[in-house]
């Protein structure tokens, strides 16, 4: 039996070894330079549509040129299924899976709200109901169950999937007769980078309309998340690099340029380490430090992962404050690292990590400079308000 998973990337990546079986397409390609790898810009393709459609241009290119595979799969540059040891699955265990189950999924996500308003907090929700007209138009019969998986809270992400032949190549016909539609009343000329990839949000919802219409059995794999959205890495490197110059309001300007642009950036499932909101405090802090002539969190270091392992030693130590247990070795750290009171508030007041009793915390910093004879910032402290 035939397998392909092929792995949608926009850049090089770390490659799995069984080479065979996971195949890195280069989606976008006919707008970009060359990867080294196999390009959704040959034989019949939209290649040139990547930044509406995202990875769904290498579905596409899947759909009209994969002659041979028994078995079709979809993952990405830095995410694949794996099994409960996290492991990538291998060929023998989709073969496994594909004896039971009809389709391979990501895990089902549950909103907080319907599906509807979910989507309409991050996107345009009027590109929803054009979708939902495409499928009327199109397949009546599968219009009320439209209507049912958009006011309910469950969701698939990421257009991930692995199934047989004859399945995906319905999927694929099915999907893109909807989404062309669509694209006939939606205009994306306002929209940033971020929701310019409208299809490929839109279909991730189609996947498990699809699914529930033909009434298929759906195993939910774990999904190993391998690497860092590349869009994150290269806004933290970029912030980085101004850090080090001293350029600190540049950087700080170019760090919400970038959120503005692409949100998505510091999602979880980007921003794995979880760095992006600590970044936001440390350029605040620094600007803030430097304003006010403070020798602070740029004396300890101008490398901002240095600064970020800083940033969490402090936050350990305030957490420790919240319980009452502002110990020797804890001011010997701020005295040495010249810990502001701005940096102690700036944490405190954003809380990031559970502390137990910011108001403890924040009296207890308070004494230590007092003790240290630090009265200034111990004044300084008054004024910060935690709520």
């Amino acid at each position: 039996m035939r397998i392909k998973i092929y792995t949608m990337t926009h850049k090089r990546f770390l490659e799995p070894e069984d080479n065979t079986l996971y195949i890195p397409l280069h989606v976008g390609r006919a707008m970009s330079r060359d990867l080294g790898y196999i390009g959704d810009n040959t034989g019949e393709h939209i290649s040139t549509w990547n930044d509406r459609y995202g990875e769904l241009t290498g579905v596409y290119w899947v759909w009209k040129n994969d002659i041979d595979a028994d078995i079709i799969g979809i993952c990405h540059y830095r995410r694949f299924f794996v099994d409960s040891e996290r492991n990538l699955l291998k060929q023998v265990d989709y073969e496994r899976l594909l004896n039971r189950y009809d389709v391979i999924v990501s895990p089902g996500m549950t909103a907080d709200q319907p599906y509807l308003q979910y989507y309409g907090e991050a996107h345009n929700v009027k590109d929803l109901y054009a979708v939902g007209r495409a499928v009327k138009s199109l397949y009546p019969d599968d219009y009320p169950l439209f209507e049912q998986v958009i006011h309910q809270p469950k969701y698939y992400y990421g257009n991930l999937m692995v199934t047989r032949r004859e399945l995906f190549m319905d999927y694929a016909s099915w999907l893109f007769s909807i989404l062309r539609q669509a694209e006939q009343e939606i205009d994306v000329s306002s929209y940033d980078l971020y929701n310019r990839r409208v299809f490929g949000f839109l279909s991730e919802q189609l996947l498990l309309l699809w699914i529930t219409k033909n009434g298929l059995k759906a195993y939910e794999c774990p999904v190993g998340i391998t690497a860092e959205k590349a869009e994150t890495v290269e806004l933290k490197l970029a912030v980085s690099q101004l850090v080090k110059t001293g350029e600190i309001t540049q950087a700080k300007d170019l760090f919400y340029e970038m959120l503005h642009i692409r949100p998505d950036v510091r999602l979880e499932l980007s921003d794995i380490k979880g760095e992006i909101p600590v970044i936001e405090q440390l350029l605040y802090i620094m600007e803030e430090e430097r304003d006010r002539g403070i020798a602070g969190l740029c004396h300890y270091s101008v490398h901002l992962d240095q600064q970020i392992a800083h940033y969490r030693s402090v936050a350990e130590i305030l957490k420790s404050c919240g319980q009452g247990r502002f110990q020797e070795a804890h001011g010997q750290y701020f005295l040495k690292n010249r810990v502001s009171w701005v940096m102690a508030a700036v944490i405190l007041m954003n809380c990031l990590v559970m502390i137990p009793d910011k108001a403890v915390a924040l009296e207890q910093v308070k004494q230590f400079y007092i003790q240290a004879g630090k009265t200034e910032d111990a004044k300084a402290l008054e004024g910060v308000r935690l709520t």
